[in-house]
């Protein structure tokens, strides 16, 4: 759990900085990489959903959910959802907005750190570990990192906190199927390289039906759908290849 909440912590300081050297208002007003939001709406984003994550972690998850989308439309997605608590909020100025998600985002690192990394919390379509939840805002925060980094025409480089992210990525590779209606053909393995050249192995205890091998960083960028498989050097061998590409993912 320390190695996790550590690289989060450093990934909120990534964000800061790239947010703090911003030209203020103007800035947050420029379109993110996520299609119709803005910086400001990015990071609007993150501070509402640190704030459920804390709220998890702290009991209340149903009282904050229920006063984040009380009287809003029923959402058809998480996206949708989303986007309807991002769209009844937005408009407040760009210093509030940075300092909420500052605030939530200290407050979610300090309470995940004094959490059993295996205690059961709520999250959006059930009950999760403490470790697998810090795990999920790593890979949003970095997201989002990069979401916002386009806007200000910026290319974060990756770093080994990814291998939180890819992990998390192959270890929910039976729930993205399960999501989505299908079976898999057998275990799947990642062997992937990470930022330094080193090996990340991911491993299952049984004889390996499928295997993606690559780029970790490309994988990650799959993962969290900002590239299509087919422009990055991933390649898989087994019966499931192409559809591990497809539907790998790092969120709910």
């Amino acid at each position: 759990m320390d190695a996790v909440v550590a690289a989060l912590r450093e990934q909120h300081a990534e964000l800061a900085a790239l947010l703090g050297g911003s030209g203020g208002e103007d800035d947050f007003r420029r379109p993110s990489r996520c299609d119709g939001w803005t910086v400001a709406d990015v990071v609007l984003h993150l501070a509402q959903t640190d704030e459920m994550a804390l709220a998890s972690v702290e009991g209340r998850y149903v009282e904050v959910l229920n006063e984040m989308t009380g009287g809003l439309p029923a959402a058809g997605s998480a996206d949708e959802g989303a986007d309807l608590m991002v769209a009844r909020e937005r408009g407040a100025p760009a210093p509030a907005v940075f300092t909420r998600w500052q605030d939530g985002a200290a407050g979610l690192a300090a309470a995940l750190a004094a959490c059993d990394p295996r205690a059961r919390v709520p999250w959006v379509v059930g009950d999760l570990t403490a470790r697998t939840l810090a795990t999920t805002r790593l890979a949003e925060a970095w997201i989002h990192t990069g979401d916002v980094a386009h806007a200000f025409g910026v290319v974060p480089a990756p770093t080994d906190r990814l291998w939180h992210v890819a992990r998390l990525a192959w270890r929910t590779v039976a729930y993205a199927f399960a999501r989505e209606g299908r079976s898999l053909s057998g275990p799947v393995a990642f062997e992937l390289t990470g930022p330094r050249g080193d090996a990340w192995t991911f491993t299952p205890d049984e004889e390996p039906a499928t295997v993606i091998r690559g780029d970790a960083a490309e994988l990650c960028a799959v993962a969290s759908r900002r590239v299509p498989p087919g422009q990055t050097g991933l390649r898989g061998e087994g019966p499931d290849a192409d559809a591990v590409l497809e539907l790998v993912r790092t969120w709910a």
